[in-house]
């Protein structure tokens, strides 16, 4: 949520901003319609309650209670009336605000789509093959790692179930992402998967999105879509101080999306399923550090990458693909060999946001700044560690061979108890 005062003050630049965004600037109209509505009744209600006040306190003195009684009367009825409009002012305003996306950074390139995103480099050596390559799901079913058919019969379309190899290589990269983390100063959790709504709707997903995310009306509950839903409410209406900024987390979750509005797209395998694995990285940071912590958060991704060995490229993502908390976003791409019949092609793995206060001023989480001793509001940022399925893609298509098998990366030797090839 933006800070109305910000929108008062410069309600054309947020009109620019959010249309790159492709929201509708016409909220910010309504919005300010809706705060000086706010404003007026708040005043109006303000006014007469000190009239009723000052009545009350002649009651006391007993002075012409007959008269003082009728402006009671009247004060009441017409309290009840402006507090009444009031309430369903303020409801429509939260509502109008909460349809307001955080507006882009000036750097970010303006756009819609894959045409519209700045690929800004291309890193690593595509491995090369003497034949031609398989997409992982023919090569996992035929090793028999990676089940969807019977996974289909106990649950439906669009999951997996990881065997042998497949879930050997998913332990090693938790192993591998913890030991990493942990020692560049991130606080490794494990989270529980279903969050209360006010929370939810405090991380600017369920305005737009909502049909999206699992929801189980009986206990009031949504299922979430990544580990980061649960970090940033962890600290809600909590007040950090200076030194303990930037605060960095490493959360392991198994997410759940329903995937609305993507049939027919990646239907086979677990490239976009139903369930997940996956480690978020997420900062709480001063404002001004808030640029810095982003990039560093795209070096740890890249540096893992690295280390597995997977040639990748990074996007700037244009305005129109920006979620609505989103400021600014970088992905990283990883190459998959295997894809578009052996000819391969670059898939998204990662992701990386600033979010600026747009989810703080939701959840109320601050910091007190010790040179104006005021509380303000935090920043926050996360970042993909290793969404686990579509990394263990990028090795079994990377790491085939030509017999059929698939090299474990040297960088996970030491988690997968001597294994170095699964078959």
């Amino acid at each position: 949520m933006l800070d109305i005062k910000l929108i008062r003050e410069q309600p054309e630049k947020i009109k620019q901003g959010i249309s790159k965004k492709g929201a509708d600037a016409s909220l910010v109209d309504k919005v300010l319609e809706l705060d000086k509505k706010k404003r007026d009744l708040l005043q109006e209600i303000e006014t007469v309650r000190a009239k009723k006040n000052t009545a009350e306190k002649k009651i006391i003195e007993e002075k012409d209670k007959e008269a003082i009684m009728k402006v009671l009367k009247d004060a009441k009825i017409f309290l009840s009336g402006k507090e009444k409009e009031l309430e369903q002012v303020e409801k429509e305003y939260k509502q109008t605000m909460s349809l307001i996306p955080n507006p882009p950074l000036d750097y970010v390139p303006e756009g819609k789509g894959d045409r519209d995103n700045v690929v800004i480099r291309q890193v690593g050596k595509k491995p090369k093959f003497n034949f031609t390559p398989q997409d992982y799901l023919s090569l996992s079913e035929k090793l028999d790692i990676i089940d969807t058919k019977r996974a289909s019969k106990i649950s439906g379309s669009r999951f997996g179930i990881l065997k042998g190899g497949a879930a050997i290589l998913e332990i090693a990269l938790i192993k591998f992402v913890f030991d990493k983390l942990t020692k560049k100063g991130f606080i490794p959790i494990i989270p529980p998967v279903l969050i209360k709504p006010e929370p939810f709707w405090g991380m600017g997903y369920l305005d737009r999105g909502a049909e999206d995310v699992y929801y189980l009306p009986k206990d009031e509950l949504y299922l979430v879509g990544t580990s980061e839903q649960m970090i940033g409410p962890m600290h809600m209406n909590e007040v950090f101080e200076e030194e303990d900024l930037p605060r960095r987390y490493a959360s392991f979750s198994s997410c759940f999306r329903r995937e609305a509005g993507s049939y027919g797209k990646d239907t086979k395998g677990i490239l976009r399923v139903h369930q997940f694995d996956k480690i978020e990285m997420f900062i709480f940071s001063k404002p001004e550090d808030s640029i810095k912590e982003h990039d560093f958060l795209l070096s740890i991704e890249e540096e893992m990458m690295k280390d597995l060995k997977i040639p990748y490229q990074v996007l700037q993502i244009c305005s129109g693909d920006l979620g609505d908390p989103a400021v600014a976003k970088y992905d990283i791409e990883a190459w998959l060999p295997g894809q578009d019949n052996g000819k391969g092609q670059y898939r998204e793995t990662h992701s990386t946001s600033n979010c600026t206060d747009f989810q703080s001023r939701r959840l109320n989480i601050k910091f007190k700044n010790k040179v104006t001793s005021k509380n303000e509001l935090v920043y926050t940022l996360n970042g993909t560690a290793f969404a686990m399925g579509r990394i263990i893609i990028a090795i079994i298509e990377n790491y085939q061979t030509k017999d059929g098998k698939v090299k474990v990366p040297k960088a996970l030797w030491r988690y997968t108890n001597g294994i170095k090839v699964i078959s």
